[in-house]
C-alpha cells in the first residue's frame, strides 16, 4: 500500500525555515523573543549615551576655560601695557609704528636721501642669442668709495668713476657664475646669473637702437655696501665676454651704473643717521619707519590705549562665554523636568567657586587691589561688564599700576597669573576637569564591554531559542506525517471492509 508524507528531508534534519514543520508563526515569536532580550541593550546604549554628552559637555568647559587662560595670559605679560602708536605727521614722506619698547614722545625726522639698489647695464648687441665667450664670471659685493662718477647722460663716459676704490665686504668670498658653451648667449647669461641666486637680478632690455639688447644687473638689496664688482676669467681665448659683464668701479668698467647703490640718510632731532633699508629700525627706539620720500615729519609716539581697553575686553568676554557656556550645561527645565549635561555636577561647582575665588580675592602692594577700580564690575547674573571710560581713565593715570593688577613677570601675582594658574591646574593630569573626564572614559570603557558581554549572551540565548523551534518544526512536522499515514490507513480498512459486505 502507498503511503505520502509531507516531512521530507525535516526527517533528518532540522528545517531551516521557522514554521514551516508546525505551521505556527514561530519567525514573529523568534523576533518578539529576540526584542525582549535586547532590553538590556538598550539600557546600556543610553547609559553611553548620557555618559558621551557629559563628556561633550566637558569638552564644551574646557574649550571655554582655554578661551578664558588665553586672555588671561596676554593681560599677565606687562609688556602688553606697554603697546604703543606711532603716527607720522606727513605719511608720504614716511609711515611709522611704535611697539611696547617705544618711549612715547614727538620726534622731528628729515629724510634727504631714500636708499637705492645698484643697477648696471652692457652695452647693446645686436643679438640675444649669437655665441659670446665662455668662462666664469665672479660677484663681489662692497662699497665704492671716493673717485668721480660720471653723471651727465650725454657723456661718453656716463655711468663710470673715476679714481673710485672698491672694498669687498668683510667675509664675503663673492659668487662663481659658469658660463659654458650651453649657456654662452646674451639669454644664456642672463639665465645662468638669475639661476645661481647670487644676490642680483639680471634681465635684457630693448631700447630700440642698432644693437637694441643690453644686459642688466639690479642688486637685490639696497645700500652702499651692496654694490657689485663683476670679473671674468676667460676660458676660450677671446674677451667677448669680458666685453660683455665685466665691471669693476676702480678698474675696467664695460657697463656703465645707470643707478647707485646708496643708504638712506635722516636725521632724528638734527641727530644723523644712516641706513642700508628704507626701513629704519632703531633710530627711535622701539619705532620702525618706513621712508617713501625726502622730506620732514614729526613723528609721534604714544601709549596705545585702546589695544589696552581690547585686551581687557577680550577677557571680560572670555569669561561670560565661560560663564554663559556653564549656565546652559547646568540648567533645568522644572516645567519638563528635565535637566543638562552637567546639572547639579560637582566638577563644575568646583570649577565656577575657585574662579570666584580668585577674581574676589583683592590683591596687594599695588595702588589698584581689585578689578572693580579698573572698570571691571560683577553682574546679578555672574557676569562681568566693562566701564571702558574707567578703564581708559586707570590707564591715564597710572598704566603700571593697571599693568601690576593683571599680571607680572614673577608669573605669580596678579588676576592674569592667577587665572592661568587656575585653569592649568584644572586641566592638569590630575586636575578636578582631567580627573572627571578621566572617570567617564572608564565608565564608558565599561559600559562598551558590558555591552559586548550582554551582546555575546543574547546572541547564544536566540540561537537556543532557534534551535529549540527548529526541533519543533521538526516534531510537530513527523506528528503530521504519522497523523496522515493513520489517517490513511483507517480510510483503507473501512474501504476493504465495505466492500466484503
Amino acid at each position: 500500500m502507498t503511503t505520502t508524507s509531507s516531512t521530507t528531508s525535516s526527517n533528518t534534519g532540522l528545517i531551516s525555515n521557522l514554521g514551516v514543520g508546525s505551521g505556527l508563526d514561530l519567525s514573529s515569536l523568534l523576533d518578539q523573543l529576540t526584542q525582549s532580550e535586547q532590553i538590556p541593550l538598550t539600557a546600556i546604549t543610553q547609559q553611553q549615551q548620557s555618559y558621551q554628552t557629559k563628556l561633550s559637555a566637558y569638552g564644551q568647559l574646557q574649550s571655554m576655560l582655554g578661551a578664558f587662560q588665553a586672555s588671561a595670559n596676554q593681560l599677565a605679560n606687562p609688556s602688553f601695557f606697554q603697546a604703543t602708536t606711532a603716527n607720522s605727521s606727513s605719511t608720504s614722506v614716511l609711515s611709522a609704528t611704535g611697539s611696547n619698547t617705544a618711549a612715547t614722545g614727538t620726534y622731528a625726522v628729515n629724510v634727504t636721501q631714500l636708499a637705492q639698489a645698484q643697477s648696471i647695464v652692457s652695452k647693446g648687441q645686436s643679438s640675444q642669442s649669437t655665441a659670446l665667450g665662455t668662462g666664469t664670471v665672479h660677484i663681489d659685493f662692497g662699497s665704492i668709495t671716493g673717485g668721480t662718477l660720471d653723471t651727465n647722460t650725454s657723456s661718453a663716459t656716463y655711468g663710470k668713476y673715476t679714481g673710485a676704490t672698491f672694498t669687498a665686504n668683510s667675509g664675503s668670498t663673492g659668487v662663481d657664475i659658469s658660463i659654458d658653451s650651453s649657456n654662452n648667449t646674451l639669454q644664456g647669461v642672463a639665465d645662468a646669473i638669475n639661476k645661481a641666486n647670487a644676490g642680483v637680478t639680471a634681465s635684457i632690455i630693448n631700447d630700440g637702437s642698432g644693437t637694441p639688447y643690453r644686459l642688466v644687473i639690479n642688486s637685490n638689496n639696497t645700500g652702499a655696501t651692496n654694490s657689485v664688482r663683476l670679473s671674468v676669467n676667460e676660458t676660450d681665448g677671446g674677451s667677448a665676454l669680458s666685453n660683455l659683464v665685466a665691471y669693476d668701479p676702480a678698474g675696467t668698467q664695460n657697463m656703465q651704473q645707470t643707478v647707485q647703490a646708496q643708504n638712506a640718510q635722516l636725521t632724528v632731532n638734527n641727530i644723523a643717521i644712516q641706513s642700508g633699508t628704507n626701513t629704519v629700525t632703531g633710530a627711535v627706539a622701539g619705532v620702525t619707519m618706513n621712508l617713501a620720500q625726502t622730506g620732514t615729519s614729526n613723528v609721534t609716539v604714544q601709549r596705545d590705549t585702546n589695544s589696552i581697553v581690547t585686551g581687557v575686553q577680550a577677557f571680560v568676554t572670555a569669561y561670560n562665554n565661560l560663564q554663559s557656556t556653564a549656565a546652559s550645561l547646568s540648567a533645568y527645565d522644572p516645567s519638563t523636568q528635565t535637566g543638562s549635561p552637567l546639572t547639579g555636577d560637582t566638577t563644575l561647582r568646583v570649577i565656577q567657586s575657585q574662579l570666584r575665588n580668585v577674581l574676589n580675592t583683592p590683591q596687594t602692594g599695588n595702588a589698584f587691589t581689585n578689578l572693580t577700580q579698573v572698570g571691571i564690575s560683577f553682574q546679578n547674573d555672574g557676569t562681568m561688564a566693562l566701564d571702558t571710560s574707567k578703564l581708559t581713565t586707570a590707564l591715564n593715570n597710572n598704566t603700571g599700576a593697571v599693568a601690576s593688577l593683571f599680571g607680572n613677570t614673577d608669573g605669580t601675582s596678579g588676576y592674569g597669573n592667577q587665572i592661568s594658574t587656575l585653569v592649568k591646574n584644572l586641566t592638569s593630569s590630575t586636575g578636578a576637569l582631567t580627573t572627571a573626564t578621566a572617570g567617564i572614559n572608564s565608565t564608558l570603557k565599561d559600559l562598551g564591554n558590558q555591552y559586548t558581554a550582554t551582546q555575546t549572551q543574547i546572541n547564544t540565548t536566540i540561537a537556543n531559542y532557534r534551535t529549540q523551534f527548529q526541533q519543533l518544526d521538526v516534531l510537530m512536522s513527523q506528528m503530521q506525517s504519522t497523523s496522515t499515514y493513520l489517517t490513511q490507513q483507517f480510510d483503507a480498512m473501512n474501504s476493504t471492509s465495505s466492500s466484503k459486505k
